[in-house]
């Protein structure tokens, strides 16, 4: 016993430089976000097709005249627009952060890993035999078909010689995920559904209402608080399983718990924004390189700069080519491929 202890203490001495955190930059990116998360709302509820002054967002939330047209457009399509985006910016960051802590798989994504794709075709079938399903319950679809998407590749990155590496994942995470589109494309033509899917490939949080709002909000503030509580266990966890069980840490529960989490977050953003990539593959990435790798500051952090990317680059598609509008997983994607094959020239001596 007394050996195997010394082995443990000897090997997380070895990483003690790897877990020094910076709780100062984490502050600043918090309070500094929350910020900048607020300035971009506000100039998100501000521009669009019609341009409305701050002083009249400001009326529009604190004294809101229904009898306003100005007041109506910002209650009904801009603010449940905007805070759709905030939240499911969250969702993405949080799930990519757990999914990299858990595996320790630095290109594990939501939508790289099939959950996306696998929570977008149990949405389409929804459409094709069960229409007008409340939004309620198209959730629960959508975290079925996310723990769809991520067993089908996990079982099948399983089967490979050699078992589970980053790019293996990946691999399979591209095949199962152009399977389920393709599967989904079949069902929307077969049952001629292609024009309520069409937001669900595109990406898009322009569709967001107050009662999808209030139907997500306590899953994905549950969720969020879940992997703060989790985040200990997480950090523990990417010192290695061996290490980890070595400080007493329970991995598969700790694992399953993630694993649930993950799945709440993603079904939950794909049954509002649609098939959106690569926030759960940069955000984690920019905040463990700002942070340093303790996960009690990039959860929080994550959720900051996820909410961020995607408020923005929501104000950004409305504002590239108005009064039509670019869809945000486009204009995410053209930040997340090059990171992405960035990753992959990095771990290229695993293929």
């Amino acid at each position: 016993m007394t050996a195997i202890s010394d082995t443990t203490s000897a090997a997380v001495h070895s990483r003690e430089p790897k877990l020094r955190s910076r709780p100062l930059i984490a502050s600043f990116i918090l309070f500094g976000g929350l910020f900048a998360l607020i300035l971009g709302i506000g100039l998100s509820v501000s521009f669009g097709a019609a341009d409305i002054a701050f002083t009249m967002v400001w009326e529009a939330v604190f004294r809101f005249n229904p009898d306003l047209t100005h007041h109506q457009i910002i209650q009904e399509l801009r603010l449940p627009r905007v805070l759709g985006g905030a939240m499911v910016g969250a969702s993405f960051a949080v799930a990519g952060a757990l999914m990299q802590g858990m595996t320790r798989n630095p290109m594990a994504d939501s939508g790289l890993l099939g959950l996306n794709a696998g929570a977008g075709f149990v949405l389409a079938l929804c459409f094709a035999f069960f229409p007008g399903l409340p939004f309620n319950y198209l959730i629960l679809y959508s975290f079925l078909g996310a723990a769809l998407g991520a067993g089908l590749v996990f079982g099948i990155s399983s089967l490979a010689k050699g078992g589970l590496t980053p790019v293996r994942l990946v691999l399979a995470g591209a095949a199962v995920s152009a399977l389920l589109a393709a599967l989904s494309e079949g069902v929307a033509l077969y049952f001629r559904i292609g024009q309520d899917l069409a937001f669900w490939y595109a990406g898009g949080v322009a569709g967001t209402k107050w009662f999808q709002l209030k139907i997500i909000f306590p899953w994905v503030g549950g969720a969020i608080a879940a992997a703060m509580i989790l985040s200990r266990s997480i950090t523990i966890l990417g010192l290695g399983e061996e290490i980890a069980a070595g400080l007493g840490q329970r991995t598969r529960l700790v694992k399953l718990a993630g694993t649930v989490i993950v799945l709440i977050l993603a079904g939950s953003a794909v049954s509002v924004v649609g098939a959106v990539g690569f926030v759960g593959l940069i955000i984690p990435h920019l905040t463990r390189f700002l942070v340093g790798v303790d996960y009690r500051w990039i959860i929080p952090c994550s959720a900051v700069l996820g909410s961020l990317l995607v408020v923005f680059a929501d104000l950004a598609a409305r504002m590239i080519n108005p009064p039509f509008e670019t869809p945000i997983g486009a204009l995410i994607a053209l930040l997340g491929v090059p990171f992405f094959l960035y990753l992959v020239r990095k771990d290229r001596r695993e293929l």
